[in-house]
């Protein structure tokens, strides 16, 4: 075998999208984001390191392998658990993300001292000293117990430890302080971020060991490094939340060993983070009675059904340009829904503007949002009220049918419990026998929805 030496090459990563180019760009061709291009050694491919005709490698054939089944273990808080899945699967990898002082290290240190009293737990630290993460233990009343605690940002002396140590759960706090010796970069950059967790996922396979890498968000929301990051890793959480707010919510955008989209409520108190075990209530906790402009959606997030309230403000337009706002739905649906109102309505809006709020900072990314957004709308654009104890959800489509949208009777039960005593929902979700307290409406088109909501009801 004859070996070339090749020299390595600089190329550029897009820390939005995770595109590669040869030459730096001010704006990404691919995702359109100024000043995202990072530049990282690449190292050579296979085929410029040597010809054909090098070792070989064991191939498996598929249907020979024994299957082994890897039952996930708790985190010890049920709510973290619900959104990873039902507990950690020996071997993941596990990204958080989220804004600082949003509550990251918080809630891994809590899960990881109440794992350390079954497993063999070991926090790795790059960011604060041991003294300051033993003040914050003791702050939140935690009985550290045998919880090892490493600060380190060398990752090659990161790895020998863990060989030496051989825990069962690691924290990494964070991914952006580690630095590995085959990288030429400093730390936090695209290089050594993906050098870093590369590293960190083979040794997790190997070993089966389950580690949490926490990731920084930039100013876009985004995890920083590239976006190849999350591809990596099996479990990508990002921390939400408004730091005015006590509530924080963690929501799973991929998840390799459960559904995606689960979100996990939080309320910050002076002992840590606690687990919502109702969120519905705590969303509805301002809903007391029934305004125009107001209306309850039944939205499902993973494998849970919530009730949101969902407002709107239609206001007489003072400018050439309505204004169209939306906090916690998406700004481009809501034009599109406007459009379909007027065209299968007959409520044309142009001269007005709109203002849509999902109520308790979530947000609601799914398209059964579409009739409660539309009724929410005309309440407001009428003054009229919408029927009492009433929830709403179902897809809306560019001709003016109401669509169906999964888990219908999920969301009806919910709405039972929580006290609602009728719904609108797609004529495809009806429920097939009664429900026992609930009056259910159900429409094929929006017009007959607006018909039907908005029909005799004035302000009180």
């Amino acid at each position: 075998m004859v070996f070339v030496m090749v020299k390595q090459k600089a190329e550029y990563i897009c820390q939005a999208c995770g595109v590669k180019t040869l030459k730096w760009q001010g704006q990404c061709a691919n995702c359109q984001a100024w000043n995202s291009m990072k530049e990282y050694m690449a190292h050579p491919s296979s085929s410029q390191r040597h010809h054909w005709g090098g070792q070989t490698n064991t191939v498996d054939i598929l249907s020979a392998i024994q299957s082994e089944v890897l039952l996930p273990f708790s985190t010890e808080m049920s709510e973290f658990d619900h959104v990873l899945g039902g507990g950690l699967v020996p071997g993941a990898v596990v990204l958080l993300g989220g804004d600082p002082g949003i509550g990251k290290s918080t809630l891994l240190l809590q899960s990881l001292v109440a794992m350390s009293k079954k497993r063999k737990a070991l926090y790795i630290s790059g960011e604060e000293s041991s003294q300051q993460i033993a003040l914050r233990a003791s702050r939140l009343g935690l009985a550290a117990g045998d919880m090892r605690l490493l600060i380190e940002t060398h990752l090659e002396t990161m790895l020998a430890t863990l060989q030496h140590e051989n825990p069962e759960v690691v924290v990494v706090d964070s991914i952006q302080t580690m630095w590995s010796d085959r990288a030429n970069s400093v730390p936090g950059s695209v290089t050594q971020v993906r050098e870093c967790a590369l590293q960190l996922t083979r040794v997790a396979k190997a070993c089966r060991i389950t580690i949490f890498l926490v990731g920084h968000v930039t100013k876009e929301g985004a995890i920083a490094g590239p976006r190849v990051l999350e591809h990596i890793v099996d479990t990508v959480l990002y921390f939400e939340g408004d730091n005015h707010s006590s509530f924080r919510l963690v929501r799973a955008i991929k998840n390799r060993f459960g559904a995606i989209n689960t979100l996990g409520v939080f309320a910050m108190t002076e002992t840590g983070l606690k687990g919502v075990t109702n969120p519905s209530k705590l969303f509805l906790s301002s809903y007391n009675e029934e305004v125009p402009g107001s209306c309850v959606l039944v939205t499902q997030e993973g494998t849970r059904p919530l009730l949101v309230e969902i407002q709107a403000l239609v206001n007489a337009a003072y400018g050439f340009q309505p204004k169209r706002l939306s906090v916690g739905l998406e700004q481009n649906r809501l034009a599109m829904l406007l459009a379909i109102l007027q065209r299968h309505a007959g409520i044309a809006l142009f001269d007005q503007d709109v203002f849509l709020n999902a109520v308790g900072g979530v947000k609601v990314i799914e398209p059964a949002a579409d009739l409660a957004v539309i009724l929410a709308i005309v309440s407001s654009y009428k003054n009229q009220l919408l029927p009492t104890k009433t929830v709403v959800f179902g897809e809306v489509g560019l001709s003016g049918e109401v669509r169906a949208v999964t888990r219908g009777q999920e969301r009806l039960k919910e709405a039972v419990k929580l006290g609602f005593t009728s719904a609108i929902i797609p004529a495809a979700n009806a429920p097939r026998s009664p429900i026992k307290g609930l009056k259910v409406m159900s429409v094929k088109y929006l017009s007959d929805a607006v018909t039907y909501a908005i029909a005799d009801r004035s302000t009180k």
